[in-house]
């Protein structure tokens, strides 16, 4: 038996999570996934958004163990993957990202554009 696939996401109250879950779904016959961990600081989304997550990986007969934390060692402990979802300062900073470029006559996207710098 080869090592087991443990995937980390680390920022996984976002709600672009589901995605991400949508595409390892769609890969499961060559992404052999043995554990999934779902890690947020923020409790009330990561409870959410993570039980969508674990409903969908259910809904599709995976065997793999989704587990949510709030635990940073836990979740990267022998973990084959871990992909990153931050947004520094919340929603409350993703406002400022997206307006004061505005006052600038500039586009104030919060990815790319000067909102993405800040």
């Amino acid at each position: 038996m080869g090592k087991k696939l443990k995937i980390a996401i680390v920022g996984a109250g976002s709600t672009y999570t589901p995605e991400l879950i949508e595409g390892i779904i769609k890969r499961k016959s060559v992404l052999p996934l043995d554990e999934l961990v779902l890690m947020d600081i923020d409790t009330r989304k990561l409870d959410i958004v993570g039980s969508l997550c674990e409903r969908m990986i259910q809904a599709e007969d995976m065997t793999c163990r989704v587990i949510k934390t709030q635990d940073l060692d836990e979740a990267l402990k022998d973990a084959s993957f871990v992909l990153g979802q931050i947004r520094v300062g919340k929603l409350p900073a993703r406002v400022l990202d997206e307006t004061i470029p505005l006052k600038y006559g500039m586009i104030g996207q919060e990815t790319c554009g000067i909102g993405g710098f800040f």
